[in-house]
């Protein structure tokens, strides 16, 4: 999160409370602990979706990035999933696909996870910025 840009200074697993403060929060579709994603199942996700989605629409979040695709695309039923920004939103947020930034995730090296990240940061920058006053 620090070397895509979201934070100006590198934050340890457990002050993972702080990512208000940089206009970030975290959550899970499935709130039942996992240590790995595997161990959720399909039913689980599409059971979880319509609260998940009211929740995304009571706090209006701008985006919403789902990291990996297993959740979204259970959600949505699509398979077809690429990485980035989404066509379509949810809950009223656009939506982003990033790659799973878990140590199991080999598929991605530290430079494409924060490139991929990186696109999502320069995105709300973008949204954030100050108007012009020309």
């Amino acid at each position: 999160m620090h070397l895509a840009g979201f934070t100006p200074e590198l934050l340890r697993p457990e002050d993972d409370h702080a990512f208000p403060r940089y206009g970030c929060g975290l959550t899970t579709v499935v709130t039942r602990p996992t240590a790995r994603a595997d161990e959720l199942s399909r039913m689980e996700i599409e059971t979880a979706a319509s609260a998940f989605e009211r929740k995304i629409k009571r706090y209006e979040p701008k985006y919403i990035a789902f990291l990996g695709k297993m959740a979204i695309s259970a959600m949505s039923g699509k398979r077809d999933i690429l990485w980035g920004l989404q066509p379509e939103a949810f809950g009223g947020a656009r939506t982003w696909v990033l790659p799973n930034p878990s140590g199991l995730n080999r598929a991605f090296s530290l430079d494409a996870l924060v490139n991929a990240y990186r696109e999502l940061a320069d995105a709300l920058a973008s949204t954030t910025a100050a108007p012009s006053t020309n």
